[in-house]
């Protein structure tokens, strides 16, 4: 453990940095971009959290690093993380949003229906919100179909609502991809990245050094700053 409190865990594939902050608040988080070398596009250079308690240290301390994850990063208060839920996890409100695209997408589109969804600058098709059991028959209706002619081009996503899920759907109009949901009653902050950009500059990850230190620090009005520093 760092001497200012906090520290770098990993376990397995899941690595955390884990630090106080002032409690009964909401942490201000600011993000510092660079233009991506893979695509001009803005991208995460340096991340802070305000922890909102004073800094009290001299020079700043290393905690350890992070890879840029590839399936995204949350901030967020450790214990209410304990009630994540993830791929793979059962849908936590009974809804479930299903998305198609490909070739045959406007023919689809023709015959079951369904709303044009913009993610992050791509277009797809689908419905959001539907129960369960509903989001399903559409899926075996999509994947039942054939075209009239030719070779089938549809491509058929069922994504249940999980935090993770709902993470990600919250960041579909942001330029960093980050969004902010709800979880056991606490706000939580989700980053995720760019597919592109990360596989031209942090793939491979930690197996492959691709990793940024994080450290604490003062900030503004003399408190204290989790900061994460991605490299360009």
């Amino acid at each position: 453990m760092a001497s200012q409190g906090g520290g770098h865990v990993q376990d397995w594939l899941c690595e955390l940095v884990g630090v106080p902050a002032a409690p009964d608040m909401r942490l201000a988080v600011r993000a510092t971009t660079a233009a991506s070398p893979f695509d001009g596009e803005p991208t995460i250079a340096i991340l802070e959290v305000d922890l909102g308690l004073p800094w009290t240290g001299g020079e700043p301390v290393l905690l350890g690093d992070l890879p840029v994850d590839r399936c995204g990063m949350v901030l967020g208060d450790a214990i209410v993380l304990d009630s994540w839920t993830g791929d793979g996890h059962p849908s936590t409100d009974g809804l479930a949003d299903v998305f198609y695209w490909g070739g045959d997408a406007e023919a689809v589109q023709r015959e079951f229906g369904g709303d044009t969804i913009v993610q992050n600058g791509s277009r797809v098709r689908g419905w959001l919100d539907r129960p369960l059991e509903e989001a399903e028959a559409l899926v075996d209706s999509l994947r039942d179909w054939e075209p009239d002619a030719g070779d089938r081009r549809l491509m058929v996503a069922l994504e249940e609502h999980t935090d993770f899920h709902r993470f990600n759907r919250a960041a579909w109009d942001h330029p960093l991809y980050a969004g902010a949901v709800e979880v056991a009653g606490c706000r939580v902050l989700g980053i995720g990245w760019d597919p592109g950009d990360h596989s031209m500059r942090h793939r491979g990850e930690r197996a492959h050094g691709q990793v940024y230190p994080v450290t604490l620090g003062p900030g503004m009005a003399g408190r204290t700053v989790l900061r994460w520093t991605v490299a360009h």
